[in-house]
């Protein structure tokens, strides 16, 4: 990969990370108004549409100007393939979003930022079972995480926030999400890919909205300004930035800049929310952010 061109995907990742650490903020003051699902499925409709008209004018600009994409859209299985990547990634887009909203209820955003970044660590336990052997370095960082995990979540009375155990889980699912990706990403156009990511994850959290909840007026009305910031920055901008850069780069690299996040929530929670935390879980954090950096240490081999 070209210098200039790696430099650019550096950016995207850093960029979608920004982008995620705030989003914590504004999905906290959401969950204040409205419940999970209904807040998801608003937060993905407006995802959608904006991609789709993205999607439109980035095809009428490459018609317009004979632009070949580089996706083969011909070829029988593109469609196939859009529509399964898409599909998983939108299932477990959907999953991670409602557990994360879910736990936002009753932990904060910061602690949210750095559990949520733990799927850093999942996907090498997961590359387990698919018989792919992770770094030495990996097995150092699974100790280190137990223990940030312990000092963020755990009480002086031994209790857990049941936040704490939502988010968890989403991080799992994003792990999920992140391994579609990077089996699909190859194969089909990458905005595309999130334009039926977030078609389903909003088909899918109608649904449930329907089933569980019922929103109010007056709550999606309060929530206005949030639902369109992680619709359009936080889902259609900085998931397609994700996209993106893992597309042809280190995967070790971009996974770095991704959990970043972790941080930017931090620094956002305490910023806008006034939000600070107690010196045992900044000492958890600061252990989870050394374990997501060992996690993705791959060590050099002599040549």
């Amino acid at each position: 990969m070209h210098k200039k061109n790696k430099t650019s995907k550096n950016i995207m990742a850093l960029s979608a990370a920004f982008i995620w650490g705030t989003s914590f903020v504004a999905q906290s003051v959401g969950a204040e108004s409205m419940p999970p699902a209904a807040f998801n499925t608003f937060r993905f409709i407006v995802a959608f549409a904006f991609l789709l008209i993205f999607c439109a004018i980035i095809n009428f600009i490459r018609e317009k100007n004979n632009i070949p994409s580089q996706a083969n859209k011909k070829d029988p299985l593109y469609l196939k393939n859009l529509l399964t990547g898409g599909g998983l990634c939108g299932i477990c887009m959907a999953a991670a979003a409602f557990f994360q909203q879910k736990g936002l209820e009753t932990t904060s955003p910061g602690k949210a930022g750095f559990i949520t970044s733990l799927y850093i660590v999942i996907i090498p336990v997961a590359e387990l079972f698919m018989k792919k052997k992770p770094s030495k370095m990996f097995f150092l960082s699974i100790p280190l995480a137990v223990a940030g995990l312990y000092c963020l979540c755990v009480t002086e009375s031994f209790s857990i926030v049941s936040g704490d155990i939502y988010i968890l889980i989403c991080a799992f699912c994003f792990a999920g999400q992140i391994l579609v990706i990077d089996r699909f990403t190859e194969k089909v156009n990458g905005t595309e890919l999130s334009c039926v990511q977030f078609f389903i994850a909003a088909v899918l959290s109608t649904v449930i909205m329907f089933f569980t909840e019922l929103p109010t007026a007056e709550g999606i009305l309060e929530c206005a300004f949030p639902l369109l910031y992680l619709g359009i920055m936080a889902s259609g901008v900085a998931y397609t930035l994700q996209i993106l850069a893992q597309k042809d780069s280190d995967p070790t690299v971009i996974s770095l800049l991704l959990s970043l996040e972790s941080v930017f929530a931090v620094l956002a929670g305490a910023g806008l929310l006034g939000d600070n935390m107690a010196l045992r879980e900044y000492i958890g954090c600061v252990l989870m952010l050394f374990a997501v950096i060992l996690a993705q240490i791959t060590p050099r081999t002599s040549s």
